[in-house]
């Protein structure tokens, strides 16, 4: 994931377990259970034009798009079908619900 940091602008790569959805990919903000959401989560809220993912060595533009009810339902199922690790995140986060992600081709 490539993204552009929340307040210095600057370039920020994170790599990230993702799950396929059509043709789009979704990734989630666990930071494996933190109290926090990590600061990736931030800087593509702040620049959501200025996201890109790298899969196969090919850089793809990308426009988030964070799920919620029925949609993050769906997909939190999907990407535990994944990575089982996610339901044990959850619990660790307390009351922090974990974002669910859906990147789409810009």
């Amino acid at each position: 994931l490539h993204t552009r940091g929340a307040r210095s602008g600057q370039p920020r790569s994170t790599p990230l377990l993702y799950t396929r959805h059509g043709d789009g990919y979704v990734i989630v903000a666990s930071k494996a259970g933190a109290e926090h959401h990590p600061a990736w989560y931030h800087n593509l809220r702040a620049h959501p034009d200025a996201v890109t993912i790298e899969v196969g060595g090919r850089h793809i533009a990308v426009h988030p798009h964070e799920a919620e009810g029925f949609e993050r339902e769906e997909l939190w199922r999907l990407v535990n079908d994944n990575y089982n690790g996610y339901q044990v995140y959850q619990q660790r986060a307390g009351q922090r619900i974990i974002p669910v992600v859906l990147l789409e081709p810009a």
